[in-house]
């Protein structure tokens, strides 16, 4: 039997939901890019940090992050070639306790300095932490 995968710490929740294409497409089916996949690709292509800093970030081996990040190459270069969307959900991870969701607005927000746990979009008093909002998910 397989071991359980162990969940990868995320540093902020992605800004989108994932891209579609412009033009011709292919329609029958979206490529899945996990959470883990389009953090690997930021921490490395768009944060310029090395694969040691990056698995560091993450929480997981470099040869684990090297592997994450081939597969989330894989998975954009096919989106592109194939013409096909790509949405951004779902995988094994965690985010830093910092961060929270707000079901009133659905607003995400992190709590870096702030000792009372308030939405700054709505001030509503019941939020929960992003980890719990997508484990409500699963």
């Amino acid at each position: 039997m397989p071991r359980r995968k162990k969940n990868r710490r995320l540093l902020a929740p992605p800004t989108v939901k994932g891209f579609n294409v412009v033009g011709p497409r292919n329609r029958s089916e979206q490529i899945i890019l996990p959470f883990e996949e389009y953090e690997t690709i930021k921490l490395l292509d768009y944060d310029n940090l090395t694969q040691e800093e990056a698995s560091q970030c993450m929480g997981v081996s470099r040869p684990t992050l090297t592997r994450i990040y081939q597969e989330a190459r894989n998975k954009v270069a096919r989106a592109f070639v194939e013409g096909k969307d790509i949405a951004i959900k779902g995988g094994h991870f965690d985010f830093d306790d910092n961060w929270y969701y707000c079901p009133s607005c659905q607003a995400r927000f992190n709590l870096f300095e702030s000792s009372e746990k308030v939405c700054p979009t709505c001030a509503s008093k019941d939020i929960i932490t992003l980890n719990e909002y997508y484990t409500q998910l699963k």
